[in-house]
């Protein structure tokens, strides 16, 4: 609108007249003061600031409470209204001159393509830090700062998007996209120069338009968030739509600040998922974080944290490094050393652009080897010599996957000056890049350059033939805002004719509504979402940077990261397209602790993180057959686990087998003595009326060899496969017949005890000695055995049991005793019985030793009670079926002890000495001074009966003695005596 009320200013100042500033803080008593004048805030502006007529007011009133920029009489000021806060920025606005005569001097500095609708961008043609080798350096402000060849790249890709459409007649129809492109610089101090030059157009009226036509109707800004921020904050105010192509910045995703603002980058919900997955693939747990403090590595700490204590990946070191610190070196000192000095080999660095490329021309000062440096997207335009030795030099960056816009490179084959003459920025790039010299009549053509020049020509660490990923997101831009555009022509009221339609271009708040909702796919099929609630998540390529002589670079794509494969499937690296480092192909390591092998288990180190541990060795019968394990496994008992404890392997059955040498031993002792026992046995068969024979009483000792028999054929019960029948036969066997055996012995020792004594026994007990009642010791002593092993067997039989721990890769198969209690009474029992027959037969062992037996008695029961005296610490020390040899053993070595001390000596004298084994030479007691007949004597002498005594030699000796004159006849002749 025309504002035709407001004061009308003397003509202002030609654009190439330098304007010089001072500073008036325009405060809350100062507007006071202009009240108390009468001039409220319009009327004030209005009259510091009057327009020409026909410059239009953009209905925005002015928030004077921050620093004003005015000049002195001869000047004029410079402002745009409601662009700052409370924090007083300050918005000087340097405007170069533009004197000169030469061809620059008379262009426009923008690039340039008419139009129905126009496009404007603010682009970092110019940016703060960039290499000179990659761009021409003149003087002045813009002419001193090196212009970036590579960032023009995003010039062509707007170019090449609104040739595109204007080309394709199903969009826009009967309209035309044009542009016009600004520098922006990265300083904060002169962003909103060229945005306000555009705004307001040549004579730079603050809150006012003096364009005659305005034909714009979307910007687009980046690549920083911060410049993107600050240009909105004057976009804002028109509610002009604003496009941002740089890495998407949660500060811009705040509704509430900036709603005409739309990200097209995609979101990083997944980067922190994507960068660990890449940590997991070389095995890397121990890594440095270098975080930029502000929203977005905020943001970014605890995903990251979050992500790698998922995956038990520690963190080595943490640095949230605020903005400020990169200008203090004593801050970065401390930073570098803690990287320099640490143990990690990894660090993830993560910041913006500014940040990234200030953190790296420091860090390219000091030597920092081996360290592998894991990027966020966006390219830096770096020199290739910050990754090279003395820097970090393993870069991993990932970048967003875009698929290749088909007839690009093409288009930028084809682009020369003569093509865009009103393209600043070409002519100068196709002036210092082919020693053009320039023709002062005519601007767009160059003398003494090649024919053929084309931009394909330049190295690619300087111009990147390859659209890049900023270029991608200003190629959806522009096709979102065409879209845009479309779908408000649609909506457009039937009415209007196809005349009105043409000339009607659609004011920029009217795309909002198309822009917030927008959702298509643009040429090569990928869909492209402004609302960040609906964005997709990105997928990433993974570039690694190959150092070339002479400081070239090359970018190659070594891997990609999709959240849409399967899992387990996401992550894809080509590691043999990896450059490490100079002179080696060696990946590198990057761990608290090296991994525990197979067989060992982690345990924790106490104090430190997760990452860090020592390796200890599985214990017995476990295994560890992986890498890193936190416990070790124990194999089921039928199986053990071998000596490197990475297997279990299958026991092979183990029992005392009769193939075995020890069970073939075992069983070959038991039936040599059982077979020496029926060989004595039959000796003392034939010889059963000799005296020796009688007077051992016979009976008893046919019973005692019999028993020993069966106690050494019980042995063999014990070898053999156990089953339930012979793990009930062994122990009520060997305890029945073993009781038989040594109740046996003791009825043969008190039958002599009692013959012996029985001068100073009374009759009763004489008796019980003629009528043989000793004899029923065994039956007795039997029964009471047998009570006691049918009680073990109804309470706790004996079973069948395993032993998998005594003898190791076997699982070993014995009979289990079932009732401990039943075994120890059995063989308490038993030994109960041997001591009573021990103490018997000790108490007469002084008695005459012509065929006496109580001494040879006394030392068997000495042995068999010290065999199972024995028996008892060496069974529950052995393991497995040695407890088994052990108790058959016992049994065959107690059993040989009763036959051996008991039935050898006999034998001897029946076998070897038959001269006495007589009567006759039993009465030739003249060399035996304790011989019978003195006994008897004494015995006698002490008014003895004769009868007691011959009585005595009948029952101990056997005396032949049949008819009473055979008797009488022998009383007789001891009577001599």
């Amino acid at each position: 609108m025309n504002n035709k009320d407001t004061p009308i200013a003397e003509d202002l100042p030609e654009p190439d007249i330098k304007i010089r500033f001072e500073k008036l803080h325009y405060t809350k008593e100062l507007r006071s003061e202009f009240s108390e004048m009468g001039l409220d805030d319009f009327k004030l502006w209005n009259l510091l600031f009057p327009p020409p007529e026909y410059c239009d007011y953009m209905h925005v009133l002015p928030h004077l409470d921050v620093d004003l920029y005015v000049m002195d009489l001869s000047d004029h000021f410079i402002f745009s209204p409601g662009m700052a806060s409370s924090d007083a920025i300050q918005l000087p606005l340097l405007v170069k001159s533009l004197g000169d005569t030469s061809c620059f001097s008379r262009m426009k500095q923008k690039a340039h393509m008419d139009g129905d609708v126009m496009i404007a961008g603010f682009f970092p043609l110019y940016t703060l830090g960039a290499d000179p080798s990659n761009s021409d350096a003149t003087t002045n402000h813009k002419d001193s700062m090196p212009f970036t060849f590579k960032n023009y790249q995003f010039v062509l890709a707007l170019a090449f998007a609104v040739e595109e459409i204007n080309k394709n007649p199903d969009v826009l129809h009967n309209l035309t996209l044009g542009f016009d492109i600004y520098d922006v610089d990265f300083k904060s101090s002169f962003v909103f120069e060229k945005p306000f030059l555009w705004q307001s157009g040549q004579y730079k009226i603050p809150n006012y338009t003096c364009m005659r036509e305005r034909k714009s109707v979307a910007v687009l800004t980046g690549i920083s968030g911060t410049t993107s921020a600050t240009v909105g904050t004057l976009l804002e105010l028109y509610r002009f739509p604003q496009l941002t192509f740089g890495p998407f910045d949660l500060i811009l995703s705040d509704a509430s600040k900036f709603p005409s603002l739309y990200q097209m980058a995609p979101k990083d919900t997944t980067l922190a998922i994507a960068i660990v997955s890449l940590l997991l693939h070389f095995s890397w747990n121990w890594v440095g974080l270098l975080i930029s403090q502000d929203e977005n590595g905020l943001w970014i700490l605890p995903e990251l944290r979050e992500e790698m204590s998922k995956n038990r990946v520690c963190i080595a070191f943490e640095k949230v490094v605020p903005v400020r610190t990169l200008s203090e070196i004593s801050r970065l000192m401390v930073i570098y050393n803690e990287i320099n000095k640490s143990s990690a080999n990894v660090s993830i660095i993560y910041g913006d652009n500014e940040f990234l490329l200030e953190l790296m021309l420091y860090f390219e000062q000091f030597l920092i080897t081996g360290k592998v440096c894991i990027i966020n997207s966006w390219d830096l335009t770096m020199r290739s010599r910050y990754f090279i030795l003395g820097s970090f030099h393993v870069p991993l960056i990932f970048s967003h996957h875009f698929a290749d816009i088909a007839g690009f490179t093409d288009f930028i084959r084809a682009v020369n000056p003569s093509k865009y003459p009103e393209d600043f920025y070409l002519a100068r790039v196709w002036l210092f890049s082919f020693n053009c010299s320039q023709n002062e009549a005519e601007c767009v053509t160059w003398v003494n350059c090649p024919y053929d020049a084309s931009l394909e020509w330049l190295p690619g660490q300087i111009f990147d033939m390859t659209m890049s990923e900023e270029s991608y997101n200003i190629y959806n831009a522009v096709y979102a805002v065409a879209q845009a555009l479309h779908e408000v022509l649609l909506h457009q009221t039937e009415e209007q004719t196809m005349e009105n339609r043409i000339g009607t271009v659609p004011s920029p708040a009217q795309l909002h509504p198309f822009l917030k909702n927008i959702q298509f796919h643009n040429p090569v099929g990928a869909q492209v979402v402004l609302d960040d609630k609906r964005k997709v998540e990105a997928e990433y390529d993974i570039v690694n940077i190959w150092s070339l002589p002479e400081g070239l670079e090359f970018k190659a794509k070594i891997g990609k990261f999709s959240a849409y494969a399967p899992h387990g499937h996401q992550l894809s690296v080509s590691e043999n397209m990896i450059e490490w480092g100079l002179r080696t192909t060696k990946t590198p390591h990057s761990v608290c602790s090296e991994s525990c092998g197979t067989g060992f288990r982690k345990s924790p180190q106490e104090g430190k993180a997760a990452c860090c541990f020592d390796c200890t060795p599985c214990s017995e019968n476990e295994i560890a057959n992986g890498t890193d394990v936190e416990q070790c496994v124990k194999c089921p008992d039928h199986q053990y686990a071998n000596t490197e404890k990475n297997q279990c392997l299958l026991r092979a059955a183990s029992f005392l087998a009769y193939g075995d040498p020890l069970g073939m031993a075992l069983v070959c002792m038991a039936l040599c003595l059982s077979t020496l026992t029926a060989v004595v046995l039959g000796v003392f068969v034939k010889n059963q009326d000799t005296p020796i024979v009688k007077a051992n009483n016979r009976a008893l000792s046919y019973i005692l060899l019999i028993s020993l028999i069966f106690c050494f054929l019980c042995s063999l019960l014990f070898i053999g496969r156990p089953n339930t029948l012979s793990c009930i036969l062994q122990q009520t066997t060997f305890g029945v017949v073993f009781t038989v055996a040594v109740s046996t012995v003791l009825a043969k020792t008190v039958t002599v005890v009692l013959a012996f004594k029985t001068t100073f026994l009374g009759r009763r007990m004489r008796w019980l000695l003629v009528s043989g009642v000793p004899n029923f010791i065994i039956p007795i002593c039997t029964l009471i055995q047998v009570i006691l092993c049918a009680l073990w067997l109804g309470i706790s039989p004996p079973f069948i049991d395993i032993d998998a721990h005594s003898e190791h890769g076997h699982i070993i198969i014995l009979c289990n005793k079932g009732s401990l209690m039943g075994f120890y009474c059995v063989l308490g029992y038993m030994s109960s019985l041997a001591l009573a027959s021990f103490t018997v037969a000790f108490l007469a062992r002084n008695l005459p030793d012509t065929f006496n037996e109580a001494k040879f008695l006394t030392f068997s029961m000495l042995v068999f009670c010290s065999v199972w005296l024995t028996f008892l610490p060496v069974y529950h020390s052995a393991k497995g079926k040695l407890m088994v040899a052990v108790e058959v053993f016992s049994i065959l070595a107690s059993g040989a002890g009763l036959l051996g001390c008991i039935f050898a000596p006999k034998c001897y004298i029946i076998l070897l000495r038959p001269e006495r084994n007589s009567l006759q030479k039993w009465s030739e007691g003249k060399n035996h001074s304790h011989s019978f007949g003195q006994y008897c004597g004494k015995a006698m002498a002490n008014t003895i009966p004769n009868m007691t005594c011959c009585r005595m030699q009948v029952i101990v000796l056997g005396c032949p003695i049949g008819s009473k004159e055979q008797k009488k006849q022998k009383v007789r002749e001891m009577s001599r005596l």
